[in-house]
């Protein structure tokens, strides 16, 4: 996994505090083309990482070809919350009840584990009604209600459906190397924050999956082909859905109007796809915090000219963060370091 002993992955983002930097993000990037080959890279793209959450588009393409998610019925919103790491507030809680109502089960079936809505005012309306966060306000359970519906129509069981040797996983772990073009075996294993399994790969192959998502290629047949575009198609017209209010997948998405894919995972992850041009890019800040992920996703697709002046506008605030302290007042701000690509 990520040395975190090796100094070589350069800084990508600075906070200065009365004009001098304060602390800084190391990590790395890496851009490959429609034939997976590196036009852009900073820093280790070998070291391996677990993609998190970026992994969440791949993992609900074994439901897409199984034909289960046609048959129960289900459309672009189910989809999109699928695939979410989403904020818990009621929108995304309604499309999760529909999923679990449409294979007649309910919260008490996730095994994802309760978590607070991520906006703090959804958690003081929970307190103020003398409700406690649940499973379903967990970022994860339209992942969960999906693995959860697959199981029910497959007839595999739902008790497990966590298990890795579990029939779902062993479908996703498939899938997940094909796309990062590796054998299944060397993918590392790991437990994800939902408590569902989770694959690691270095973050070239991350890069190589976002290109597969969007790119022909000759091991793909009508049927993945289908689920591929399928799952951007739902993902760029639900926007809101992935992810939520003021965050970035959700604004990303939304402003470019499908030009750029994108997907946040924990730990620092950030991963996108570039249909235009067939492009993947994975993004990985070593020590593993959110805020400058987004802000080196920023940075790189303004630097490869991907994002339009308007966009780059309308998207500033990710990129370039104020800080304040407890008493409000503007302290200082942090942003990403001038970026270069060779291209």
């Amino acid at each position: 996994m990520t040395d975190f002993n090796n100094s070589a992955n350069p800084i990508l983002v600075q906070s200065y505090r009365g004009g001098i930097v304060e602390s800084f993000h190391r990590g790395s990037f890496c851009v490959v083309d429609k034939k997976g080959e590196v036009i852009w890279s900073m820093g280790d793209i070998q070291q391996l990482s677990f993609p998190r959450s970026a992994l969440k588009y791949f993992q609900q393409i074994p439901f897409l070809l199984s034909g289960g998610f046609d048959h129960l019925g289900f459309g672009p919103k189910e989809l999109a919350i699928m695939c979410a790491s989403h904020n818990g507030e009621d929108m995304h809680l309604s499309v999760v009840n529909d999923v679990l109502s449409k294979v007649k089960l309910n919260k008490d079936s996730l095994q994802c584990g309760a978590q607070q809505p991520t906006r703090k005012s959804d958690y003081i309306r929970l307190i103020k009604n003398d409700l406690g966060p649940s499973c379903m306000h967990n970022n994860c359970s339209g992942k969960h209600a999906g693995f959860l519906a697959y199981c029910v129509q497959q007839d595999y069981s739902i008790i497990d459906y966590l298990n890795l040797q579990h029939p779902l996983h062993q479908a996703i772990k498939a899938v997940t190397a094909q796309f990062c073009e590796m054998n299944s075996d060397d993918l590392s294993v790991g437990v994800d924050g939902c408590s569902a399994p989770i694959f690691g790969m270095p973050l070239y192959n991350q890069a190589l999956a976002y290109k597969n998502l969007i790119a022909p290629m000759s091991w793909k047949n009508k049927a993945m082909d289908s689920a591929c575009k399928r799952i951007v198609h739902a993902v760029t017209n639900y926007p809101e859905l992935i992810a939520g209010t003021k965050r970035y997948c959700t604004d990303l998405m939304r402003v470019t109007n499908g030009r750029i894919v994108g997907k946040t995972g924990a730990d620092g992850v950030y991963c996108l796809s570039i249909p235009e041009k067939n492009w993947g890019i994975a993004i990985k800040v070593d020590d593993g915090k959110m805020g400058p992920q987004y802000q080196v996703a920023h940075g790189l697709l303004s630097a490869l000219g991907l994002l339009l002046p308007q966009d780059i506008e309308a998207l500033k605030s990710h990129g370039y963060c104020e800080n304040f302290n407890f008493a409000g007042n503007s302290v200082g701000y942090s942003t990403i370091v001038p970026l270069n690509p060779p291209l």
